[in-house]
C-alpha cells in the first residue's frame, strides 16, 4: 500500500471566508477538528464532513473535505446513509444543540441507538443562534429569549442523559476554548468504533454572550470543572485536592485531608463500565453541586451498524440456495412458454 501522506491542518483549511461572528466558539472548535484529522493519517478524501442547518452547520463549507450541508435536522440521516454505503470513510456530523435536538431528535436518538460507526459533535450554546436568538432544548429553565420574554418555562435536555438514554456508547464533553484538550477528546472519539458524541460546550458571543461563563471562565475553571481521565483518581480544583466519593446511590464533593478523607476514598473513573449508572450521573453533574465533567464520559465497546449488517449478509448468503442470477431466475415456480 502506498505511504499515506502526511497531512497538516492547513491541509483542510478550504478557501471559503469564514463568515462566524467574531469570537465565535465555533472558530476555536474548527480548528480543534482540524488539527484532529490531521493527526489520524487518513487520505483526505475518506472525510466527509456533514451538516444540516444553523451557525454550526456553515462547518463543512470551511473545511477541505468532502462535505454536505443538508437540511434541519436531518444531518444524523444523511450522515447515516453515507457511512452505510460507504463504510470507509470517516464521518463527522456538525450540529447545534437546536438541529440535533428539537426539529432533529428522532433522527438524534436513533443514530446513536444503531450505533452506526460516525463522529457526531454537539455545539451546545443553548440558543438559536443563526434564526436570532429564540430558546433552544438546552436552554435553562427560566431562561429569557426573543421566544420567551418572561422566561422559558419549559425543562433543558440534558445532551449527556439523552444519549445514554439512547444507548449510546461514547460520550464526551469539551469546552469550545480549550483547542488542545478539545484535540485530545476529538481524537479519542474519531478512533471509537461506533457512534461518538461528543458535547462541545460552546459560545454564542451575540444572542447568548457568557452563558457557559460562571464554570468554563478562566478564574474559575479548575474549580468548577473536572477533566475525567479513565483509570484515574477523579480529582479537580486548583490543588488537586477535591474528588467525588459514592454516598449512597449518590456522589459527594469531599477534601482530601478534611473529615477523614483520603485519596483512597475517592473514585477512580472507568470510562469502559458498561453499567451506564456512574456515566449517568457524571454526565449530569451541574455547577454549583458539582463540576461540570469534561473529557471522556463513556467509552464502551459494542458492534457498529455496519458490522453487524455485513455479517447478517455474510450469514443470510451463506445459507442461501440463491448462489447466482440464473440461481434467482430459476427458483420457485417456473414455466417455458
Amino acid at each position: 500500500m502506498a505511504e499515506v501522506q502526511k497531512l497538516t491542518p492547513k491541509d483542510f483549511k478550504s478557501d471559503q471566508e469564514i463568515r462566524w461572528c467574531a469570537g465565535c466558539g465555533d472558530h476555536a472548535i474548527l480548528n480543534a477538528v482540524q488539527k484532529t484529522m490531521a493527526n489520524l493519517n487518513l487520505p483526505k478524501e475518506k472525510y466527509a464532513v456533514v451538516s444540516g442547518i444553523g451557525c454550526s452547520s456553515r462547518f463543512p463549507y470551511y473545511m477541505n473535505t468532502y462535505g454536505f450541508h443538508g437540511i434541519h435536522g436531518r444531518g444524523a440521516a444523511i450522515a447515516s446513509g453515507l457511512k452505510v454505503a460507504n463504510p470507509e470513510l470517516s464521518v463527522w456530523q456538525i450540529t447545534g444543540d437546536g438541529d440535533a435536538m428539537a426539529i432533529g431528535g428522532n433522527h438524534f436518538i436513533h443514530v446513536i441507538r444503531r450505533n452506526i460507526d460516525m463522529n457526531l459533535l454537539l455545539f451546545n450554546n443553548e440558543i438559536y443562534g443563526l434564526t436570532k436568538g429564540q430558546y433552544s432544548p438546552t436552554s435553562r429553565l427560566g431562561a429569557k429569549s426573543k421566544t420567551s420574554p418572561f422566561g422559558t418555562i419549559e425543562h433543558p435536555f440534558h445532551p449527556g442523559e439523552l444519549v445514554i438514554g439512547a444507548q449510546g456508547h461514547f460520550f464526551a464533553r469539551a469546552i469550545d476554548v480549550q483547542v488542545k484538550v478539545t484535540t485530545e477528546i476529538l481524537d479519542e472519539a474519531a478512533r471509537f468504533k461506533g457512534t461518538s458524541v461528543v458535547e462541545i460546550l460552546q459560545n454564542c458571543v451575540i444572542f447568548n454572550d457568557g452563558i457557559h461563563e460562571e464554570v468554563i471562565g478562566k478564574n474559575v475553571r479548575e474549580d468548577r470543572t473536572i477533566h475525567l481521565k479513565h483509570g484515574e483518581k477523579i480529582l479537580f480544583g486548583k490543588e488537586m485536592n477535591k474528588g467525588l466519593i459514592r454516598d449512597g446511590l449518590k456522589m459527594k464533593v469531599v477534601t482530601v485531608g478534611e473529615d477523614g478523607y483520603t485519596l483512597e476514598d475517592i473514585l477512580t473513573h472507568d470510562a469502559y463500565e458498561t453499567n451506564p449508572g456512574m456515566h449517568l450521573m457524571l454526565a449530569n453533574m451541574k455547577y454549583p453541586e458539582f463540576p461540570v465533567a469534561i473529557g471522556i464520559i463513556r467509552a464502551v465497546k459494542s458492534p457498529t451498524y455496519e458490522e453487524r449488517l455485513v455479517k447478517q449478509i455474510e450469514e443470510v448468503q451463506s445459507e442461501s440456495k440463491i448462489k447466482c442470477m440464473d440461481d434467482l431466475l430459476n427458483s420457485g415456480d417456473t414455466w417455458e412458454i
